[in-house]
């Protein structure tokens, strides 16, 4: 059997254990993370190559513009005390820590490769976290700030990683060489983002065939992330600054003809990119195992594991001393939250502290490694047992800590969505177009269907097709008005959205002719 054979079957068989992972109730991540671990034990698996300069554009620039696209800017502001301890100081720890760590274990390892390593691990992934507690229904302020973190962690803890990475390059380290690039960089990704975000969107409200639409959004992000490498800009700030400016340009310039394809599409990119990461990073584990004697696999057993300790150990010690904190300042000033949201208890601090799973970021940073990097092997082996250890302890007993701390708020997110349907049905009503006739009467309806899962849809008269395509645009526009004025985050507003999508894309009478546009 060929090498590409070999990787479609090992692809299709990773493919089946995410299936599995579903049926049983667990985050599909760790059944990926278990089969790569066990591709390094099986003999002769290809080993392939990807050039290391386009592992993190290939890897994260999707995976980072998906997220961005889901992240309520409203919700991330109503949160921004714990996203600053987990974003900024928790990283910042937990590199530093790691790379102690390291350093102690390994003393010919230099400083600066050290340091590399422990960005590598700092940021944990959202994915393996959210896929266990949003079945559970968690409180929504845990999930916003998990969701908000992996988004925003993977840019502080990359920034360090480019910086230590390129000390290693230089052959020294110096603050004040750093700090005036570092600081050009992040300011030019602050406006380099929204600025290509403009353009792309400018290109994508020409295009009306869908097949070139979602292949055009995916150039853009990685030409972005590319273009902000090569000119020596945070490839990941300017993506993430690129995605959010995205997010909020597209819903109204979009139809929902092009958007419903899209957002499948996208799903499977990143699930696709998952199961890659976790194969691609398993096959090239067996030839470091290969080459190694069995004292020096000892040694690299050793760091590995002190490593996975110290990152589970800082991220609870930092949160948990922080959720303290925060806990004594509402105690003796009050608790009074911009909207209502769960109140920090031990509870809240406890899941959060240990939600901290790594997946593709860290799988990617590892292998995005340069060959002739000092103790590349070391650091991309340990990287994997921190993905994989960290997935297996904490993934697998998270769904059960939640249970055993019943934690609950009013669901939030689900008042928003009664309020704002009510509020967008009653736009589609009022609709001057649709007075006197029944369009408004059919938004309601399927609406109503809808809220009650039901998939049957009626069917407006073709009479009263511009005047239901007129209420539906009274609808699109009363919800978009309201998240921009805040009154509803991403989370109701991308729900009712997807409704509204449906309800016009589904329409049977332009449905005959959507693709020929």
């Amino acid at each position: 059997m060929g090498g590409l054979e070999q990787i479609l079957v090992i692809f299709g068989m990773a493919v089946m254990l995410a299936a599995v992972a579903r049926r049983v109730g667990a985050p599909y991540p760790v059944f990926l993370a278990i089969g790569g671990a066990l591709l390094a034990f099986v003999p002769g698996t290809p080993s392939p190559a990807l050039p290391p300069e386009l592992v993190l554009a290939l890897f994260v620039a999707p995976v980072l513009v998906d997220a961005a696209f889901d992240a309520s800017p409203r919700d991330l502001r109503d949160n921004w005390g714990p996203l600053v301890s987990l974003v900024v100081v928790a990283v910042g720890l937990t590199t530093a820590a790691v790379a102690v760590v390291a350093h102690m274990l390994v003393p010919q390892m230099p400083w600066a490769a050290a340091v590399a390593l422990g960005a590598i691990v700092a940021p944990p992934d959202a994915v393996a976290a959210t896929a266990v507690l949003r079945k559970l229904r968690p409180p929504q302020r845990i999930l916003t700030i998990l969701e908000g973190e992996s988004l925003l962690n993977d840019a502080s803890a990359l920034l360090i990683y480019r910086v230590a990475v390129g000390a290693v390059a230089a052959g020294s380290f110096s603050v004040q060489s750093v700090a005036p690039t570092f600081l050009l960089a992040v300011i030019g990704s602050l406006v380099a983002g929204p600025a290509l975000a403009w353009l792309t969107q400018h290109v994508l409200d020409r295009v009306q065939h869908v097949p070139t639409s979602i292949i055009l959004q995916f150039v853009g992000t990685f030409t972005v992330w590319l273009v902000a490498e090569h000119v020596g800009l945070s490839g990941v700030l300017t993506t993430v600054c690129f995605a959010m400016t995205l997010a909020r340009l597209g819903p109204a310039r979009m139809p929902a003809r092009i958007r419903v394809p899209t957002n499948a599409v996208w799903a499977t990119v990143i699930f696709a990119l998952n199961v890659f990461a976790f194969i691609f990073i398993g096959l090239q584990i067996r030839p470091i195992l290969a080459d190694l004697g069995v004292l020096e696999r000892d040694r690299y057993l050793l760091v590995a594991c002190a490593v996975l300790a110290t990152v589970i150990a800082v991220r609870m010690a930092w949160h948990m001393s922080f959720n303290a904190a925060v806990r004594w300042r509402d105690k003796r000033f009050g608790f009074h939250p911009p909207r209502p949201m769960l109140r920090p208890t031990v509870g809240s601090g406890l899941v959060i502290s240990w939600a901290g799973m790594r997946g593709i970021v860290t799988l990617a940073a590892a292998l995005a490694l340069p060959a002739a990097f000092p103790m590349r092997n070391l650091i991309v082996f340990t990287a994997f047992s921190v993905v994989l250890g960290t997935l297996v302890i904490q993934g697998l007993t998270l769904k059960l800590l939640l249970r055993v701390l019943r934690l609950q708020d009013d669901d939030p997110v689900a008042g928003e969505v009664r309020k704002a349907r009510d509020h967008v049905v009653a736009a589609a009503l009022a609709c001057p177009s649709a007075a006197g006739g029944r369009a408004g009467e059919f938004v309601r309806m399927r609406f109503e269907r809808l809220a009650r899962g039901e998939p049957g849809q009626p069917a407006p008269l073709r009479a009263e097709d511009a005047a239901y395509r007129a209420a539906l645009h009274a609808a699109r526009q009363a919800l978009l008005d309201l998240r921009e004025s805040r009154s509803i985050g991403d989370d109701a507003f991308h729900t009712l959205e997807n409704e509204l999508d449906w309800m016009e894309a589904s329409d049977p009478l332009r449905a005959a002719n959507a693709d020929e546009s």
